[in-house]
């Protein structure tokens, strides 16, 4: 469908977008058969080698509908968005469907592997989607977007190389099995696995494109940016938390580090941000975080994080269709002011009644403003899961003190979240514009019927879900439990309970204080005309991009640069020619084979195998009986050729050595191949950054 919708695209328009539009309504419809159906599996063997896995179960069901649902309302949305902007929107469609495919891929997988293929594809085909513009803009944030995610990408190749060779499996029903037999220490390959899953996600200190890529990307991209792309990076990190490091102290308390770094600093950038779209992905931002800290609550709780579990995948669903809302809202406001500027557009929203409604649900539900604020729901859950993890603490005598001040950034970072919601509301909706508002009252509707059905039919979802939380929420999280490694909660969910609202009314006056002594008196000054008008305070050079990344990078390639240039400066000797690559030669051989000799030194010295006559423990099945009949043969030799000279060796023993001498050797080989790999790796890190440079 993508490769014919491009393919039409010049020669009938309306085809092309109705067939567009025809996809995604069609793949909606498959998508909640699939999720009614039960448990529904395919395996595609041979396929890259491992072959792909696909199960459509409780929480992958549930979100393949989200994101079909997504891409169904932005697809409609999309013509009259795009009416404007008439080039390369047979492009725009051909990698929107490609990515739909990808990221359908990502949610319905069974197993790491395929996971990481259609992660991939999904990266290389929105990237044409960030690009679409065309303007300088767009291609660096692009690029940005793109190196980011072939970077984290090859970093999560070589945590899936490390992982399988510790567990020997993929499979997600696999992996807690294999951990617990093997007793094998994930935690490098952990690590590695969560980069390029947390990039995609944008959580800090990879959240560099994130607030780049999505003020540059049309509308509708945005929304499925900010809405889904993020949330196939937050998938990874559910199977990483859930079946690889469940349980694990160390892994929880770090990632929780990096989740309320990601959670406070991308509430303060929107708070301080002028630009529409910009302060709604810095808000995704801010969101990825809160869903993060409830997955490092959920290792830290163990077993015991099933309020953790429900809280993150309520707020997965809470932020995708919220994001979804707002940022089509933005789409109305940019096709008909062509700014997201807010001194540009203040006012425009003033008697847009349509616009006006769909921007207030989807700012009251991410404001988490009860009853009707989808957001209040799971993020109740998300502090009543750090509140059981500090009474955890308390009862066993560990340090819960961090956490309390985890706690207190989440109700902090919960009010900033009120004050720029509030910022963008009353600037659009309620504010005056001192040179266009007459321009804007008289413009009439701001969106054809299509367009507003797409909006309306995205907001109405959001007050059932505020409203009614016991009945589509709590089912959502029993659905999801299994995939979490999580119980259900063993007692009744009561949302709107004291301790509940008191969080909320926190925040709520957390969010009232900063709008009105921070943004009023410091994020407005007056102009020249002496109007107030909103200014960013963020100091323009504190970028984590421009202040280490691209230096880092350009160092790299410039120290590159000059060894390479040093090396074709030298005289054209054929002593030199000969000794210059048998030295590097050496040098890399060297380093790829230092694991192994450290290895061999410490098996000749600390850990020698000791060469007594005894019996070992035998390894394996086949090693014990060949070992019994041969010394079954010795013992027999011995009493009638060998009586003065016996056999003495115990071939249990011998062959029991043999296998795992054998075993380590190939472990050996292994690591050195995973390191030569690696190197392999750098190397393209480096071609390609030079490349985007």
């Amino acid at each position: 469908m993508a490769i014919l919708a491009a393919c039409i695209s010049k020669r009938s328009p309306f085809l092309r977008d109705a067939l567009v539009v025809g996809t995604g309504i069609a793949t909606f419809g498959v998508c909640v058969l699939l999720a009614f159906q039960g448990e529904t599996e395919l395996t595609i063997p041979g396929v890259c080698g491992f072959g792909l896995t696909f199960q459509a179960d409780g929480f992958r069901a549930i979100y393949g509908c989200i994101a079909a649902f997504m891409w169904m309302m932005s697809g409609i949305f999309s013509p009259e968005y795009f009416s404007h902007h008439a080039e390369n929107r047979g492009r725009y469609g051909l990698f929107n469907l490609l990515t739909l495919g990808a990221t359908l891929g990502v949610f319905y997988s069974n197993d790491l592997y395929t996971t990481f293929i259609f992660f991939e594809i999904m990266s290389v085909t929105s990237f044409v989607m960030v690009a679409h513009e065309e303007t300088p803009g767009a291609m660096r944030a692009a690029y940005t977007y793109l190196a980011v995610a072939v970077i984290g990408g090859m970093t999560t190749l070589m945590g899936l190389f490390l992982t399988y060779k510790q567990l020997g499996t993929f499979a997600f029903d696999a992996l807690a099995a294999a951990k617990a037999s093997s007793g094998a220490d994930l935690t490098a390959a952990s690590w590695l696995v969560v980069v390029g899953f947390a990039a995609k996600a944008g959580l800090y200190p990879l959240h560099i494109w994130l607030p780049k890529a999505h003020p540059v990307a049309p509308a509708p991209a945005s929304a499925l940016l900010s809405g889904i792309l993020t949330k196939s990076g937050v998938f990874g990190l559910i199977v990483v938390c859930s079946r690889l490091m469940a349980g694990d102290a160390a892994f929880g308390n770090l990632l929780m580090v990096f989740a309320c770094i990601t959670m406070f600093l991308g509430a303060l950038l929107a708070l301080f941000s002028v630009d529409l779209k910009r302060t709604l992905a810095c808000s995704s931002m801010s969101q990825i975080g809160f869903i993060t800290v409830g997955l490092s609550t959920m290792v830290l709780l163990g077993e015991h994080g099933s309020f953790a579990a429900y809280g993150s995948v309520m707020h997965m669903a809470n932020h995708s269709l919220i994001k979804l809302v707002l940022f089509m809202a933005a789409g109305v406001v940019y096709m008909n002011t062509h700014s997201l500027d807010l001194n540009v557009i203040r006012g425009y929203g003033r008697k847009k009644f349509v616009l006006h409604a769909c921007f207030l649900l989807g700012a009251l539900s991410i404001a988490c403003i009860p009853p009707i604020g989808s957001g209040y729901n799971s993020k109740s859950l998300l502090h009543e899961a750090l509140l059981e993890l500090i009474v955890h603490q308390q009862e066993h005598g560990h340090i819960w003190m961090p956490y309390k001040a985890a706690e207190i950034l989440f109700l902090i970072s919960g009010g900033l979240t009120i004050a720029y919601m509030v910022k963008l509301y009353i600037c659009i909706f309620w504010q005056k514009n001192p040179e266009r508002q007459a321009e804007y009252d008289a413009s009439g509707r701001s969106m054809n019927p299509v367009s507003a059905l797409a909006l309306i039919g995205s907001a109405i979802v959001l007050p059932f879900l505020g409203a009614m939380p016991a009945t589509f929420l709590t089912p959502l999280g029993d659905m999801s439990a299994h995939f979490f490694g999580q119980h259900h909660p063993e007692h009744h969910i009561d949302y709107f309970c004291a301790a509940n609202l008191e969080g909320a009314a926190i925040s709520i006056s957390i969010g009232a204080a900063v709008y009105l002594l921070t943004v009023r008196p410091l994020l407005m000054k007056k102009n020249e005309s002496g109007v107030r008008v909103y200014v960013n305070r963020w100091p323009a050079k504190v970028d984590l991009e421009d202040m280490l990344y691209r230096p880092l990078i350009n160092f790299v390639l410039n120290l590159c640069g000059k060894i390479l240039g040093f090396a074709a400066s030298i005289p054209d000797s054929k002593l030199i020619l000969a000794f210059i690559p048998r030295a590097v030669t050496a040098l890399i051989r060297g380093i790829a084979e230092l694991p192994e000799r450290i290895v061999l030194l410490l098996r000749k010295t600390i850990f020698a195998v000791s060469h007594a006559h005894h019996k070992v423990p035998v390894g394996n099945r086949f090693t014990y009986t060949l070992g019994c009949a041969m010394n079954a043969v010795s013992k027999l030799l011995n009493r009638i050729f060998h009586r003065e000279k016996p056999f003495r060796t115990d071939f249990e023993y011998v062959l029991d050595a043999s296998w795992q001498e054998l075993r380590k050797s190939t472990g050996l080989f292994t690591v050195s191949v995973s390191f030569g790999l690696l190197l392999m790796c750098v190397g393209l890190y480096v071609t390609f950054l030079y490349l985007l440079k």
